[in-house]
């Protein structure tokens, strides 16, 4: 936000320097993030000053040039100038711009005067147009100035050239009362009188406002009070619409804003000034000379001023006449009923809209207006008519007119202001030291902030209904504070910290083990935002619409909800890459899903992997390879086994977003879910290649991870392997004979694995054939043929017994 220091000062009296009031704005939380210059003209015209021409005759070389002697009223003398205008002439008053001044052209690059030698006279400065100042825009010859005016005067003061100092201001978004130059003089003037400098407010008056006759009546109709609490209007006839005063143009250039013509530059200037947005409307185009404040039919096209053409939504605050809406209320003025230059008379509204409804409106338009940015933040109630008969007053001051109905007032429930009670006690404990309650008083007093009642243990205050962020005693505190000075809390040089033996609900350490080992072998982490789009539910039977954690106020429809699951973060991220061609992706991330649940709002800390894409990137040593399922478990058993999580069972994924997949659980409680999308989810994203998704529940994983590690010595004596080709029904999976082999021999046997399937030919029907590895060793002693025959065939035995097994 953008502050002139110029404006500023039509509010409070300052003698100091702009250095010194950033810093006191700064301290007081309106952080002043630079500070600009600013010049009605570039360059200020500094270095250009009243020559006097005292001779004037024709250069010896040059038909079109003339030499000329200036008086530049320095004291010293004249000095000689070759100049190229036809009607310079001596006994003129002139521009000149001396030695080392920098003049601009028209697109604003400097060039700077220097001696110089023209057809072999020298030259020492620079007689001026127009143009070459940028005062205007005539070529044709020299200025000739006032002769009244003494040589050596600064043509800055003789064009009334202003210049002003702008602070760049970080306003937080909960300072809406700051927003505006009143708002900022507010807060100067609590700072001044907390460091005994006592000063007042001055603010406009419009005493002068009077009604002329009552010729144009508007009518107005407010539809709802809750969306529009506050309607104020009047009508002024006879306005000429021009470009603005030089002055009104500079106060808005300064603040980076454009001149359009003296209406909107007004309505513009006692925005920026009182933080009341206004709008002003061509009367004579209000059909039915009535205004009727109401919401949108949906679907209704309407376009605005920038000419685009907008679908309205059933919830869009309009201002609309008989004929339909003529403005977004609070957001964006339409094309129909703009002013322009044939404009005779305007109806100027200044109205409170309803804060939710304006953002609401704005963001599902995508319009970020400064009108749009007040209102949704909150305006102060109690001005809507103060800014509306000070607008009026400028608009007839800037364009003539007379003030023609009687100022409309649809205000049928005043907002009332709020009232706090602060413990005197509380302010200590949050500050860290005592103030004085006559210190405090004279804070509260200094913000406009009423006391009502007064006693040893705290004080009873009435807030302003401006401030909207003070709301409750902390806030209160807090505005204490940085009036007070957070410099002048003192601090003690000791640091006092305690020790707590509470458990941590969340161990980062195994986070960040488990986050490096998924880097190492090529994922990347993503980090993504927790809100989203409430459709998402739709995509699983698994997630319920009523579970869903609904924002009151969202951003847009698209951020509205919490996620309930990781999963469709993970595909917008890489349906996002694979449409800028990075289709082989390794992702991973720590996040949380939300649920509103019967029991209350539940929240739950997730990892989950992303796989999509080609194992390793193209090669001519190598074709490619995609990459698969079981590649996609090794990572997942490799994360479970750097946890040292062992003895987990494997059994089919009940998630409907899987279209195979398998469920990691360890008693009662499941532990990872992962497998591969279905394509229907797929297709939502419009994603045509396959994706493998694993959700480790991080908070049950944590409750079984094995702190303690063991190390066991290297084996000495050899391992053994022997191979099975069984043949056994289809219904038999490797999981059956992976837990009948185990139970069979629980010590000597370290692993098994099953390395081939065949289905086919020279089979019996409903029958495979499976290859199974068995690796035997004993740590203490090398295994004999016996040993290890005997094992195996019990193991055969087993197998045949309770799945019908053979051996091919």
């Amino acid at each position: 936000m953008r502050i002139s220091y110029n404006w500023l000062k039509q509010f409070i009296k300052l003698d100091w320097n702009s250095d010194e009031t950033a810093n006191l704005l700064t301290d007081l939380g309106l952080e002043v993030e630079g500070v600009d210059k600013f010049e009605s003209l570039k360059g200020g015209l500094e270095g250009v000053v009243v020559g006097h021409v005292l001779t004037c005759v024709q250069h010896p070389n040059a038909d079109r040039l003339r030499v000329t002697t200036v008086d530049l009223g320095d004291g010293n003398a004249p000095v000689q100038i070759v100049c190229g205008a036809p009607n310079v002439a001596a006994g003129q008053k002139v521009p000149v711009a001396t030695i080392g001044t920098n003049l601009y052209d028209k697109e604003g690059n400097p060039f700077q005067i220097k001696k110089g030698k023209i057809r072999g006279e020298e030259s020492f400065g620079m007689i001026c147009a127009e143009d070459e100042l940028g005062i205007g825009e005539s070529h044709e010859g020299i200025m000739i100035l006032d002769e009244d005016l003494k040589p050596g005067t600064p043509l800055s003061k003789v064009f009334n050239i202003e210049t002003d100092e702008v602070f760049e201001i970080g306003l937080t978004p909960n300072r809406a009362d700051a927003m505006s130059h009143w708002g900022v003089a507010r807060d100067l003037r609590a700072g001044m009188i907390q460091r005994n400098v006592n000063t007042e407010l001055i603010t406009p008056s419009v005493s002068n406002f009077r009604i002329d006759k009552r010729t144009l009546k508007i009518d107005v109709k407010v539809d709802d009070n809750k969306l529009t609490p506050r309607y104020c209007g009047v009508t002024i006839s006879g306005v000429t619409v021009q470009p603005s005063p030089a002055w009104l143009q500079n106060r808005l250039l300064a603040i980076g804003i454009t001149p359009k013509n003296n209406i909107v530059d007004v309505t513009n200037y006692v925005m920026h000034e009182l933080g009341q947005p206004l709008h002003a409307f061509d009367a004579g185009k209000i059909r039915g000379n009535k205004i009727i404040v109401q919401t949108a039919e949906a679907g209704t096209k309407y376009i605005t001023l920038d000419d685009v053409e907008r679908t309205l939504h059933e919830d869009d605050l309009m201002i609309c006449d008989e004929n339909g809406p003529i403005c977004i209320a609070g957001v964006l003025g339409g094309k129909r009923s703009g002013v322009n230059e044939n404009t005779a008379s305007i109806f100027l509204e200044s109205a409170y809209f309803n804060p939710v409804s304006i953002r609401k409106t704005a963001k599902r338009h995508g319009i970020n207006t400064d009108a749009s940015f007040r209102f949704e933040r909150g305006i102060d109630p109690t001005i809507t008519e103060y800014a509306l008969k000070r607008a009026a007053l400028l608009i007839q001051e800037t364009a003539g007119g007379e003030i023609t109905s009687d100022v409309i007032d649809i205000y049928p429930k005043k907002m009332e202001d709020h009232q706090v009670f602060v413990n005197f006690k509380n302010v200590e404990r949050v500050i860290g030291q005592e103030i004085n309650k006559e210190t405090i008083k004279k804070i509260l007093v200094s913000l406009d902030i009423k006391i009502n009642s007064m006693s040893d243990a705290g004080i009873g205050l009435v807030i302003p209904s401006y401030r909207v962020d003070v709301e409750r005693e902390i806030d209160v505190i807090e505005e204490i504070l940085r009036v007070y000075g957070y410099n002048n809390v003192s601090f003690s040089q000791k640091l006092n910290a305690s020790m707590s033996n509470a458990a941590r609900t969340e161990d980062y350490k195994l986070q960040n083990i488990i986050a490096n080992q998924l880097v190492s072998v090529g994922f990347n982490e993503m980090m993504a935002n927790s809100l989203t789009t409430p459709d998402y539910v739709k995509l699983s039977e698994n997630l319920k619409e009523e579970f869903n954690v609904l924002m009151l106020n969202p951003l847009s429809s698209d951020l509205s909800a919490m996620r309930q699951s990781l999963l469709f973060s993970a595909l917008e991220a890489v349906s996002f890459n694979i449409n800028r061609r990075r289709s082989d992706l390794k992702l991973f991330e720590f996040g949380k899903s939300y649920h509103k649940l019967p029991s209350g709002y539940d929240e739950n800390k997730h990892l989950t992997l992303t796989l999509t894409g080609n194992r390793i990137q193209e090669s001519w040593t190598q074709a490619q390879k995609p990459s698969d399922f079981f590649m996609f478990k090794g990572y997942v058993d490799m994360i479970l086994q750097r946890l040292g999580i062992k003895k987990v069972q494997t059994q089919p994924a009940t998630n409907d977003i899987f279209s195979e997949g398998l469920a990691y659980t360890l008693g009662s409680e499941t532990l990872v879910e992962m497998g591969v999308v279905k394509k229907q989810v797929l297709k939502h994203f419009d994603i045509k290649q396959e994706v493998f998704f694993a959700d480790f529940n991080w908070g049950a994983v944590i409750k079984v991870v094995s702190a303690k590690i063991k190390f066991t010595e290297i084996a000495k004596f050899p391992e053994v392997r022997r191979d099975l080709a069984l043949l056994v029904d289809n219904e038999v999976s490797f999981q059956n004979i992976y837990a009948i082999a185990r139970q069979t021999e629980k010590s000597l046997l370290k692993d098994i694995n099953l390395f081939d399937v065949y289905e086919g030919k020279n089979l019996p029907e409903g029958k495979k054939s499976y290859a199974v590895s068995f690796i035997l060793q004993d740590n203490t002693k090398t295994l004999t043929d016996v040993q290890i025959d005997k094992i195996m065939d019990k193991i055969r035995q087993n197998l045949e017994t309770q799945t019908g097994a053979q051996l091919r």
